[in-house]
Protein backbone atom coordinates (compact mmCIF):
# COMPACT_ATOMS: atom_id res chain seq x y z
CA UNK A 1 0.00 0.00 0.00
CA UNK A 2 1.26 3.13 -0.87
CA UNK A 3 2.47 5.77 1.80
CA UNK A 4 3.55 8.61 -0.59
CA UNK A 5 3.53 11.45 1.31
CA UNK A 6 0.44 14.03 1.55
CA UNK A 7 0.16 17.64 1.70
CA UNK A 8 0.47 18.42 5.11
CA UNK A 9 3.46 16.01 5.64
CA UNK A 10 6.87 16.50 5.72
CA UNK A 11 8.81 15.46 2.59
CA UNK A 12 12.15 13.26 3.78
CA UNK A 13 15.19 15.29 2.90
CA UNK A 14 17.76 13.28 1.23
CA UNK A 15 20.80 13.52 -0.14
CA UNK A 16 22.04 11.84 -3.74
CA UNK A 17 24.92 11.91 -6.42
CA UNK A 18 23.67 13.14 -9.89
CA UNK A 19 24.57 11.81 -13.12
CA UNK A 20 27.84 13.84 -13.01
CA UNK A 21 28.54 12.44 -9.54
CA UNK A 22 27.72 15.79 -7.56
CA UNK A 23 25.55 15.52 -4.73
CA UNK A 24 21.92 16.88 -5.06
CA UNK A 25 18.82 16.37 -3.22
CA UNK A 26 16.32 17.87 -0.75
CA UNK A 27 17.37 19.63 2.07
CA UNK A 28 15.84 22.35 3.91
CA UNK A 29 18.30 22.91 5.98
CA UNK A 30 21.24 23.66 3.12
CA UNK A 31 22.84 26.86 3.44
CA UNK A 32 21.27 29.77 0.88
CA UNK A 33 18.19 30.61 -0.42
CA UNK A 34 15.22 28.17 0.05
CA UNK A 35 13.22 27.39 -3.57
CA UNK A 36 10.07 28.52 -3.16
CA UNK A 37 8.83 25.22 -4.29
CA UNK A 38 10.52 21.75 -5.12
CA UNK A 39 9.26 19.49 -7.37
CA UNK A 40 10.11 15.78 -7.75
CA UNK A 41 10.53 13.51 -10.07
CA UNK A 42 11.01 9.24 -9.40
CA UNK A 43 11.07 7.56 -12.60
CA UNK A 44 12.45 4.48 -14.55
CA UNK A 45 13.59 4.36 -17.87
CA UNK A 46 11.47 1.42 -18.56
CA UNK A 47 8.43 3.15 -17.82
CA UNK A 48 5.50 4.42 -20.68
CA UNK A 49 4.00 6.68 -18.24
CA UNK A 50 7.57 7.74 -17.31
CA UNK A 51 7.95 8.47 -21.18
CA UNK A 52 4.97 10.48 -21.03
CA UNK A 53 5.19 12.53 -17.88
CA UNK A 54 8.89 13.70 -18.53
CA UNK A 55 8.45 16.23 -21.56
CA UNK A 56 5.57 17.47 -19.19
CA UNK A 57 7.60 18.15 -16.51
CA UNK A 58 10.80 19.31 -18.72
CA UNK A 59 7.68 22.27 -20.17
CA UNK A 60 7.04 23.00 -16.59
CA UNK A 61 10.94 23.27 -15.76
CA UNK A 62 11.22 25.63 -18.28
CA UNK A 63 8.14 28.02 -18.05
CA UNK A 64 8.70 28.42 -14.09
CA UNK A 65 12.50 27.36 -13.08
CA UNK A 66 14.01 31.36 -13.83
CA UNK A 67 10.87 31.97 -11.14
CA UNK A 68 12.45 29.68 -8.64
CA UNK A 69 10.66 26.54 -9.25
CA UNK A 70 13.28 23.41 -8.68
CA UNK A 71 12.59 20.93 -10.90
CA UNK A 72 14.57 17.17 -9.46
CA UNK A 73 14.26 14.18 -11.50
CA UNK A 74 14.96 10.84 -8.52
CA UNK A 75 15.98 7.73 -11.33
CA UNK A 76 15.85 4.54 -10.20
CA UNK A 77 18.26 3.47 -12.91
CA UNK A 78 22.43 3.11 -12.88
CA UNK A 79 23.65 6.78 -14.63
CA UNK A 80 23.44 4.83 -18.02
CA UNK A 81 19.85 4.14 -18.10
CA UNK A 82 18.94 7.34 -16.37
CA UNK A 83 21.42 9.27 -19.35
CA UNK A 84 19.82 7.33 -22.09
CA UNK A 85 15.88 8.72 -20.74
CA UNK A 86 17.32 12.21 -20.17
CA UNK A 87 18.60 12.59 -23.64
CA UNK A 88 15.90 10.31 -25.45
CA UNK A 89 13.17 13.18 -23.96
CA UNK A 90 15.33 16.52 -24.04
CA UNK A 91 15.82 16.85 -20.29
CA UNK A 92 17.57 19.86 -18.64
CA UNK A 93 16.45 19.55 -14.81
CA UNK A 94 19.21 17.77 -13.02
CA UNK A 95 18.72 13.81 -12.19
CA UNK A 96 19.69 12.31 -8.60
CA UNK A 97 20.55 8.57 -8.86
CA UNK A 98 18.63 6.37 -6.93
CA UNK A 99 20.24 3.13 -7.22
CA UNK A 100 19.61 2.00 -4.07
CA UNK A 101 16.53 2.81 -4.17
CA UNK A 102 16.59 3.80 -0.55
CA UNK A 103 15.45 7.21 -1.14
CA UNK A 104 12.56 5.63 -3.53
CA UNK A 105 12.03 3.40 0.05
CA UNK A 106 11.22 5.98 2.33
CA UNK A 107 8.96 8.03 -0.18
CA UNK A 108 6.57 5.10 -0.07
CA UNK A 109 4.77 5.36 -3.54
CA UNK A 110 3.61 1.95 -5.56
CA UNK A 111 4.27 2.98 -8.73
CA UNK A 112 5.97 5.61 -11.17
CA UNK A 113 6.14 8.05 -12.06
CA UNK A 114 5.49 9.85 -8.52
CA UNK A 115 5.63 13.54 -8.25
CA UNK A 116 5.90 15.54 -4.71
CA UNK A 117 5.61 19.44 -4.71
CA UNK A 118 6.94 20.38 -1.58
CA UNK A 119 7.67 23.75 -0.25
CA UNK A 120 11.06 25.34 0.65
CA UNK A 121 10.83 23.55 4.10
CA UNK A 122 9.77 20.46 3.07
CA UNK A 123 5.98 20.88 3.60
CA UNK A 124 4.35 19.04 0.80
CA UNK A 125 2.05 20.84 -0.84
CA UNK A 126 0.95 18.48 -3.45
CA UNK A 127 1.50 14.32 -4.69
CA UNK A 128 0.24 11.64 -7.10
CA UNK A 129 1.57 8.72 -8.93
CA UNK A 130 1.15 7.86 -12.52
CA UNK A 131 -0.87 10.18 -14.91
CA UNK A 132 -3.77 12.07 -14.15
CA UNK A 133 -3.78 15.10 -16.27
CA UNK A 134 -6.34 16.75 -14.67
CA UNK A 135 -3.81 16.39 -11.05
CA UNK A 136 -0.64 17.41 -12.66
CA UNK A 137 -2.23 20.60 -13.78
CA UNK A 138 -3.45 21.40 -10.53
CA UNK A 139 0.02 20.78 -9.08
CA UNK A 140 1.51 23.30 -11.82
CA UNK A 141 -0.83 25.82 -10.94
CA UNK A 142 0.07 25.40 -6.88
CA UNK A 143 3.83 25.84 -8.41
CA UNK A 144 3.06 28.43 -10.03
CA UNK A 145 1.21 30.25 -7.35
CA UNK A 146 4.31 29.94 -4.79
CA UNK A 147 6.69 31.22 -8.07
CA UNK A 148 4.21 34.31 -8.44
CA UNK A 149 3.86 33.48 -11.82
CA UNK A 150 1.25 32.53 -13.98
CA UNK A 151 0.67 28.64 -14.74
CA UNK A 152 1.88 27.23 -17.92
CA UNK A 153 -0.63 25.34 -19.64
CA UNK A 154 0.52 21.48 -19.53
CA UNK A 155 -1.33 20.27 -22.65
CA UNK A 156 -0.65 22.48 -25.87
CA UNK A 157 -2.55 23.18 -28.69
CA UNK A 158 -2.92 20.49 -30.89
CA UNK A 159 -2.76 17.49 -28.26
CA UNK A 160 -4.50 15.20 -26.95
CA UNK A 161 -2.98 13.98 -23.84
CA UNK A 162 -4.82 11.25 -21.68
CA UNK A 163 -6.44 12.29 -18.84
CA UNK A 164 -5.62 9.05 -16.57
CA UNK A 165 -3.16 6.80 -17.26
CA UNK A 166 -1.45 4.35 -14.71
CA UNK A 167 1.99 3.97 -13.65
CA UNK A 168 3.98 0.66 -13.46
CA UNK A 169 5.80 -0.26 -10.66
CA UNK A 170 8.11 0.68 -8.47
CA UNK A 171 11.40 -0.97 -8.14
CA UNK A 172 11.14 -1.04 -4.67
CA UNK A 173 8.64 -3.69 -5.02
CA UNK A 174 11.26 -6.16 -7.35
CA UNK A 175 11.31 -9.62 -4.75
CA UNK A 176 14.95 -9.09 -5.11
CA UNK A 177 15.14 -5.68 -4.32
CA UNK A 178 12.33 -6.19 -0.95
CA UNK A 179 14.43 -8.49 0.59
CA UNK A 180 18.09 -6.81 0.09
CA UNK A 181 15.84 -3.37 1.61
CA UNK A 182 14.43 -5.46 4.22
CA UNK A 183 17.56 -6.87 5.27
CA UNK A 184 19.22 -3.52 5.41
CA UNK A 185 16.67 -2.29 7.32
CA UNK A 186 16.56 -5.29 10.19
CA UNK A 187 20.78 -4.85 10.10
CA UNK A 188 20.82 -1.58 12.00
CA UNK A 189 18.93 -3.74 15.05
CA UNK A 190 21.50 -5.91 15.27
CA UNK A 191 23.21 -6.23 18.66
CA UNK A 192 26.73 -8.26 17.98
CA UNK A 193 30.01 -6.40 17.91
CA UNK A 194 30.73 -5.38 15.15
CA UNK A 195 34.26 -5.77 13.38
CA UNK A 196 35.70 -3.65 10.89
CA UNK A 197 38.00 -5.20 8.11
CA UNK A 198 40.23 -2.43 6.52
CA UNK A 199 39.42 -2.33 3.03
CA UNK A 200 42.45 -3.30 1.54
CA UNK A 201 42.20 -7.33 2.91
CA UNK A 202 41.01 -9.89 1.54
CA UNK A 203 37.67 -11.17 3.65
CA UNK A 204 39.00 -14.57 3.95
CA UNK A 205 42.13 -14.11 4.74
CA UNK A 206 40.89 -12.02 7.05
CA UNK A 207 38.64 -13.72 9.03
CA UNK A 208 40.88 -16.32 8.97
CA UNK A 209 43.73 -14.41 11.39
CA UNK A 210 40.62 -13.74 13.59
CA UNK A 211 40.67 -16.87 14.44
CA UNK A 212 36.41 -17.31 12.66
CA UNK A 213 37.05 -20.59 10.15
CA UNK A 214 37.19 -24.19 10.69
CA UNK A 215 40.20 -24.33 7.84
CA UNK A 216 38.14 -23.05 4.92
CA UNK A 217 36.65 -20.27 3.75
CA UNK A 218 33.65 -18.86 5.38
CA UNK A 219 31.33 -16.38 3.75
CA UNK A 220 31.35 -12.57 5.59
CA UNK A 221 28.74 -12.32 7.77
CA UNK A 222 28.10 -8.83 6.70
CA UNK A 223 24.96 -7.07 8.50
CA UNK A 224 23.05 -7.66 5.17
CA UNK A 225 23.51 -11.12 5.33
CA UNK A 226 22.98 -11.47 9.03
CA UNK A 227 19.59 -9.62 8.38
CA UNK A 228 18.38 -11.86 5.63
CA UNK A 229 19.09 -14.74 7.41
CA UNK A 230 17.33 -14.00 10.72
CA UNK A 231 13.96 -13.76 8.05
CA UNK A 232 14.17 -17.65 7.81
CA UNK A 233 12.86 -17.52 11.64
CA UNK A 234 10.05 -16.11 13.42
CA UNK A 235 12.01 -16.23 16.82
CA UNK A 236 13.90 -12.57 18.37
CA UNK A 237 17.39 -12.26 17.30
CA UNK A 238 17.99 -11.68 21.34
CA UNK A 239 16.64 -14.76 22.41
CA UNK A 240 18.84 -16.67 23.85
CA UNK A 241 19.13 -20.25 22.04
CA UNK A 242 21.59 -21.96 24.57
CA UNK A 243 24.67 -21.76 26.66
CA UNK A 244 27.65 -23.14 24.04
CA UNK A 245 29.71 -24.90 26.04
CA UNK A 246 32.61 -25.05 27.03
CA UNK A 247 32.50 -21.34 27.32
CA UNK A 248 28.56 -21.33 28.17
CA UNK A 249 28.98 -18.53 26.52
CA UNK A 250 24.74 -17.22 25.52
CA UNK A 251 23.99 -17.94 21.98
CA UNK A 252 20.90 -15.68 20.85
CA UNK A 253 19.40 -16.57 17.46
CA UNK A 254 21.65 -13.70 15.86
CA UNK A 255 24.82 -15.28 16.79
CA UNK A 256 23.59 -18.58 15.72
CA UNK A 257 22.58 -16.58 12.17
CA UNK A 258 25.71 -14.93 12.16
CA UNK A 259 27.55 -18.28 12.29
CA UNK A 260 24.95 -20.24 9.65
CA UNK A 261 25.73 -17.26 6.91
CA UNK A 262 29.53 -18.01 7.47
CA UNK A 263 28.88 -21.83 6.96
CA UNK A 264 26.99 -20.79 3.70
CA UNK A 265 23.41 -21.18 4.86
CA UNK A 266 20.26 -20.28 3.18
CA UNK A 267 17.76 -18.30 5.32
CA UNK A 268 15.49 -21.17 5.37
CA UNK A 269 17.81 -23.86 7.45
CA UNK A 270 18.30 -21.34 10.03
CA UNK A 271 15.46 -23.15 11.79
CA UNK A 272 17.09 -26.92 11.64
CA UNK A 273 20.37 -25.01 13.37
CA UNK A 274 19.04 -23.57 16.11
CA UNK A 275 17.06 -26.42 16.98
CA UNK A 276 20.56 -28.45 16.55
CA UNK A 277 22.12 -26.21 18.63
CA UNK A 278 19.46 -26.52 21.56
CA UNK A 279 20.09 -30.35 21.42
CA UNK A 280 23.61 -30.38 21.36
CA UNK A 281 23.79 -28.33 24.40
CA UNK A 282 21.33 -30.48 26.57
CA UNK A 283 22.56 -32.52 29.17
CA UNK A 284 22.20 -35.87 27.69
CA UNK A 285 24.25 -34.87 24.87
CA UNK A 286 26.51 -33.47 26.83
CA UNK A 287 28.47 -31.51 24.22
CA UNK A 288 31.63 -30.29 26.46
CA UNK A 289 32.13 -34.21 26.96
CA UNK A 290 32.09 -34.35 23.00
CA UNK A 291 34.49 -31.86 22.87
CA UNK A 292 37.05 -32.82 25.68
CA UNK A 293 36.74 -36.55 24.65
CA UNK A 294 40.44 -37.65 22.66
CA UNK A 295 37.67 -39.78 20.79
CA UNK A 296 36.79 -39.26 17.19
CA UNK A 297 33.35 -38.01 17.68
CA UNK A 298 31.82 -35.00 16.53
CA UNK A 299 27.74 -33.93 16.09
CA UNK A 300 25.99 -35.69 13.61
CA UNK A 301 22.55 -34.10 12.65
CA UNK A 302 19.75 -37.12 11.35
CA UNK A 303 16.76 -34.80 10.03
CA UNK A 304 13.49 -36.22 9.78
CA UNK A 305 9.57 -34.74 8.80
CA UNK A 306 8.23 -32.61 5.98
CA UNK A 307 11.18 -30.13 6.10
CA UNK A 308 14.01 -32.07 4.72
CA UNK A 309 12.46 -31.40 1.18
CA UNK A 310 11.26 -28.26 2.01
CA UNK A 311 14.93 -26.96 1.78
CA UNK A 312 16.00 -29.51 -0.10
CA UNK A 313 18.16 -32.03 2.30
CA UNK A 314 19.61 -34.73 0.64
CA UNK A 315 18.31 -38.20 1.45
CA UNK A 316 19.38 -40.21 -0.80
CA UNK A 317 22.99 -40.99 -2.91
CA UNK A 318 26.10 -39.85 -1.11
CA UNK A 319 24.15 -38.47 1.91
CA UNK A 320 27.21 -38.51 4.02
CA UNK A 321 28.87 -36.79 1.35
CA UNK A 322 29.41 -33.64 -0.67
CA UNK A 323 27.18 -31.53 -3.03
CA UNK A 324 24.24 -31.04 -1.01
CA UNK A 325 24.21 -27.30 0.55
CA UNK A 326 21.59 -27.81 3.01
CA UNK A 327 23.18 -30.85 4.10
CA UNK A 328 26.78 -29.86 4.41
CA UNK A 329 26.31 -25.82 5.52
CA UNK A 330 23.67 -26.94 8.29
CA UNK A 331 26.37 -29.23 10.01
CA UNK A 332 28.74 -27.07 9.57
CA UNK A 333 26.82 -23.97 11.13
CA UNK A 334 26.57 -26.09 14.18
CA UNK A 335 30.51 -27.06 14.78
CA UNK A 336 30.87 -22.92 14.31
CA UNK A 337 28.79 -21.93 16.99
CA UNK A 338 30.49 -24.32 18.97
CA UNK A 339 34.14 -22.89 18.14
CA UNK A 340 33.09 -19.08 17.55
CA UNK A 341 30.77 -19.00 20.49
CA UNK A 342 31.45 -21.42 22.70
CA UNK A 343 35.62 -21.79 22.22
CA UNK A 344 35.45 -25.03 21.63
CA UNK A 345 38.63 -24.83 19.43
CA UNK A 346 40.45 -27.61 18.33
CA UNK A 347 44.11 -28.34 20.32
CA UNK A 348 42.49 -26.55 22.93
CA UNK A 349 38.94 -28.01 24.35
CA UNK A 350 38.77 -29.92 21.51
CA UNK A 351 41.34 -32.28 22.33
CA UNK A 352 40.64 -35.30 19.37
CA UNK A 353 43.56 -37.51 18.48
CA UNK A 354 42.74 -38.39 15.21
CA UNK A 355 39.32 -36.68 14.48
CA UNK A 356 37.34 -37.08 11.73
CA UNK A 357 36.01 -35.35 8.53
CA UNK A 358 32.34 -35.63 10.05
CA UNK A 359 34.04 -32.85 12.45
CA UNK A 360 33.86 -30.42 10.07
CA UNK A 361 30.51 -30.68 9.91
CA UNK A 362 27.90 -33.47 9.09
CA UNK A 363 23.93 -33.53 8.70
CA UNK A 364 22.25 -36.34 6.92
CA UNK A 365 18.04 -36.64 6.37
CA UNK A 366 16.05 -39.73 6.91
CA UNK A 367 14.70 -41.29 3.70
CA UNK A 368 11.62 -42.30 5.05
CA UNK A 369 9.36 -42.58 1.84
CA UNK A 370 11.49 -45.47 0.99
CA UNK A 371 11.34 -47.02 4.55
CA UNK A 372 9.30 -50.03 5.63
CA UNK A 373 9.66 -48.93 8.77
CA UNK A 374 8.67 -45.44 11.51
CA UNK A 375 10.96 -42.84 11.01
CA UNK A 376 13.65 -42.32 13.71
CA UNK A 377 11.82 -39.18 14.84
CA UNK A 378 8.05 -40.73 14.98
CA UNK A 379 10.15 -44.10 17.05
CA UNK A 380 11.57 -41.16 19.42
CA UNK A 381 7.58 -39.69 20.45
CA UNK A 382 7.29 -37.70 17.79
CA UNK A 383 4.66 -37.05 14.99
CA UNK A 384 5.17 -38.06 11.22
CA UNK A 385 4.28 -34.87 10.21
CA UNK A 386 6.41 -33.26 12.58
CA UNK A 387 10.68 -31.99 11.52
CA UNK A 388 12.55 -32.64 14.01
CA UNK A 389 16.80 -33.05 14.21
CA UNK A 390 18.50 -34.95 16.38
CA UNK A 391 22.31 -34.60 17.41
CA UNK A 392 24.22 -38.11 17.60
CA UNK A 393 27.63 -38.23 19.37
CA UNK A 394 29.47 -39.62 15.72
CA UNK A 395 32.33 -41.64 14.73
CA UNK A 396 32.65 -41.51 10.73
CA UNK A 397 30.69 -44.57 9.29
CA UNK A 398 32.26 -47.28 8.29
CA UNK A 399 30.62 -49.85 4.88
CA UNK A 400 28.42 -52.72 6.00
CA UNK A 401 28.76 -54.49 2.59
CA UNK A 402 26.38 -57.47 2.15
CA UNK A 403 25.67 -58.09 -1.52
CA UNK A 404 24.41 -61.71 -0.97
CA UNK A 405 22.12 -62.14 2.08
CA UNK A 406 18.43 -63.05 0.27
CA UNK A 407 17.16 -63.60 4.04
CA UNK A 408 16.15 -60.26 6.70
CA UNK A 409 18.52 -62.70 9.31
CA UNK A 410 21.48 -63.24 7.34
CA UNK A 411 21.32 -59.64 6.82
CA UNK A 412 20.70 -58.77 9.95
CA UNK A 413 23.75 -60.84 11.02
CA UNK A 414 26.20 -59.15 8.98
CA UNK A 415 25.15 -55.73 10.14
CA UNK A 416 25.57 -57.24 13.68
CA UNK A 417 29.16 -58.32 12.83
CA UNK A 418 29.56 -54.79 11.43
CA UNK A 419 28.11 -53.61 14.24
CA UNK A 420 30.40 -55.32 16.84
CA UNK A 421 33.60 -53.79 15.64
CA UNK A 422 32.74 -50.45 16.61
CA UNK A 423 35.48 -49.16 18.92
CA UNK A 424 36.70 -52.59 19.75
CA UNK A 425 35.36 -56.15 18.78
CA UNK A 426 35.65 -56.84 22.61
CA UNK A 427 34.25 -53.68 24.22
CA UNK A 428 30.40 -54.96 24.86
CA UNK A 429 27.80 -53.68 26.76
CA UNK A 430 28.12 -50.49 24.76
CA UNK A 431 25.84 -47.41 24.70
CA UNK A 432 24.68 -45.75 21.65
CA UNK A 433 25.23 -46.50 18.01
CA UNK A 434 23.57 -45.62 14.76
CA UNK A 435 22.86 -48.42 11.96
CA UNK A 436 21.64 -46.54 8.43
CA UNK A 437 20.21 -48.74 6.72
CA UNK A 438 20.23 -48.35 2.76
CA UNK A 439 16.51 -48.75 0.58
CA UNK A 440 17.97 -51.92 -1.33
CA UNK A 441 18.16 -53.83 2.16
CA UNK A 442 15.58 -52.21 3.52
CA UNK A 443 13.60 -54.14 0.18
CA UNK A 444 15.31 -57.36 2.11
CA UNK A 445 13.58 -56.57 5.54
CA UNK A 446 10.26 -55.61 4.27
CA UNK A 447 9.92 -59.22 1.77
CA UNK A 448 9.97 -60.56 5.15
CA UNK A 449 8.50 -58.39 7.45
CA UNK A 450 11.51 -57.82 9.36
CA UNK A 451 10.84 -54.80 11.91
CA UNK A 452 13.09 -52.57 13.54
CA UNK A 453 12.72 -54.58 16.76
CA UNK A 454 13.48 -57.68 15.08
CA UNK A 455 16.77 -56.33 13.33
CA UNK A 456 17.93 -55.36 16.66
CA UNK A 457 17.31 -58.60 18.70
CA UNK A 458 19.08 -60.07 15.65
CA UNK A 459 22.32 -57.69 16.30
CA UNK A 460 22.11 -58.73 19.68
CA UNK A 461 22.02 -62.58 19.26
CA UNK A 462 24.62 -62.67 17.10
CA UNK A 463 26.89 -60.15 18.70
CA UNK A 464 26.34 -62.04 22.25
CA UNK A 465 29.97 -63.68 23.28
CA UNK A 466 30.57 -65.52 27.00
CA UNK A 467 31.90 -62.90 29.21
CA UNK A 468 35.21 -64.76 29.78
CA UNK A 469 35.71 -64.16 25.73
CA UNK A 470 34.98 -60.29 25.82
CA UNK A 471 37.12 -59.72 29.11
CA UNK A 472 40.95 -58.37 28.81
CA UNK A 473 43.35 -61.21 29.18
CA UNK A 474 47.01 -61.70 27.63
CA UNK A 475 46.06 -62.26 24.32
CA UNK A 476 44.31 -58.81 24.12
CA UNK A 477 45.05 -56.55 27.38
CA UNK A 478 41.86 -54.56 25.97
CA UNK A 479 38.69 -55.62 26.34
CA UNK A 480 34.94 -54.81 28.69
CA UNK A 481 35.41 -53.54 32.10
CA UNK A 482 33.51 -54.72 34.94
CA UNK A 483 31.94 -51.17 34.96
CA UNK A 484 29.88 -52.39 32.11
CA UNK A 485 28.56 -55.39 33.95
CA UNK A 486 25.34 -55.81 35.17
CA UNK A 487 25.41 -55.91 39.01
CA UNK A 488 24.51 -59.52 39.91
CA UNK A 489 27.45 -60.80 37.59
CA UNK A 490 29.82 -59.41 40.20
CA UNK A 491 30.65 -61.34 43.25
CA UNK A 492 31.64 -60.07 46.44
CA UNK A 493 35.15 -59.38 45.38
CA UNK A 494 33.81 -57.21 42.60
CA UNK A 495 34.58 -59.86 39.60
CA UNK A 496 32.52 -61.29 37.49
CA UNK A 497 31.40 -64.89 39.08
CA UNK A 498 32.49 -68.09 37.25
CA UNK A 499 29.04 -68.71 36.68
CA UNK A 500 28.93 -65.15 34.87
CA UNK A 501 31.77 -65.80 32.66
CA UNK A 502 29.85 -68.69 30.33
CA UNK A 503 26.83 -65.82 30.40
CA UNK A 504 26.21 -64.06 26.28
CA UNK A 505 26.88 -60.58 27.03
CA UNK A 506 25.83 -58.60 23.29
CA UNK A 507 27.51 -55.79 21.96
CA UNK A 508 25.10 -53.19 23.36
CA UNK A 509 24.02 -53.20 26.85
CA UNK A 510 20.19 -52.73 25.46
CA UNK A 511 18.57 -53.13 21.80
CA UNK A 512 17.14 -49.52 22.42
CA UNK A 513 20.88 -48.53 22.13
CA UNK A 514 20.63 -49.30 18.20
CA UNK A 515 19.30 -46.61 16.57
CA UNK A 516 18.03 -46.98 12.96
CA UNK A 517 17.34 -44.56 10.16
CA UNK A 518 16.49 -45.52 6.73
CA UNK A 519 19.44 -43.23 4.22
CA UNK A 520 21.13 -43.68 0.68
CA UNK A 521 20.51 -44.17 -2.52
CA UNK A 522 18.62 -46.73 -4.53
CA UNK A 523 21.33 -48.63 -5.92
CA UNK A 524 23.68 -50.59 -3.94
CA UNK A 525 23.66 -53.18 -1.25
CA UNK A 526 25.84 -50.81 1.04
CA UNK A 527 24.55 -49.58 4.77
CA UNK A 528 26.65 -48.11 7.25
CA UNK A 529 27.37 -48.47 11.13
CA UNK A 530 28.17 -45.25 13.06
CA UNK A 531 29.78 -45.17 16.03
CA UNK A 532 28.78 -43.12 18.99
CA UNK A 533 31.09 -42.03 22.20
CA UNK A 534 31.49 -43.66 25.97
CA UNK A 535 29.09 -46.19 27.63
CA UNK A 536 27.55 -45.30 30.74
CA UNK A 537 26.45 -41.37 32.59
CA UNK A 538 29.31 -39.77 31.40
CA UNK A 539 29.05 -40.53 27.86
CA UNK A 540 26.48 -38.74 25.37
CA UNK A 541 23.04 -39.68 24.09
CA UNK A 542 21.34 -39.23 21.32
CA UNK A 543 18.79 -35.99 21.89
CA UNK A 544 15.96 -35.00 19.38
CA UNK A 545 13.97 -31.51 19.39
CA UNK A 546 11.10 -30.07 17.45
CA UNK A 547 12.06 -27.99 14.46
CA UNK A 548 9.95 -24.43 14.82
CA UNK A 549 10.57 -21.38 12.22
Amino acid sequence: MSTLPSPGKKAASFTLRDTTGAPCGLDPDAEGPAAPAVLLFFFKHDCATCDLTAPLLERVHQALSGSGLRVLGVSQDNPALTAAFSERHGLTFPHALDAELLVSEEYGFDAVPALVLADGEANVLASFEGFAKADLQDLVNLAAGRCGVAAPAIEREGESLPDVRPGCGSKVHDPDVARRLAARRDAGALASRRVRMPADLDPFEFLDEQGLTDGLPVVPPTEARVARMLAGTSRPAGDVVAEIPPNLAPATVEKVAVNAVMAGCRPEYLPVVIAAVEAACTDAFNLHGVLATTSFVGPLLIVNGPIRHAIGLNTGRNVFGQGTRANLTIGRALQLVVRNVGGGRPGEVDMSTLGQPGKLGACIAENEELSCWEPLHVERGFDRDQSTVTVFAAEAPRAIRDQLSRRAPSLGASMGYSLEAIAHMKLHGMDQALLVVSPEHVRTFERDGYTKDDLRARIQEVTARKLRDVLPNDECQKGTGVRALPKDWLGPDGRPTAEALDRPFPKFASADNILIAVAGGTAGKFSAAVGGWASGGLGSKAVTRLIER
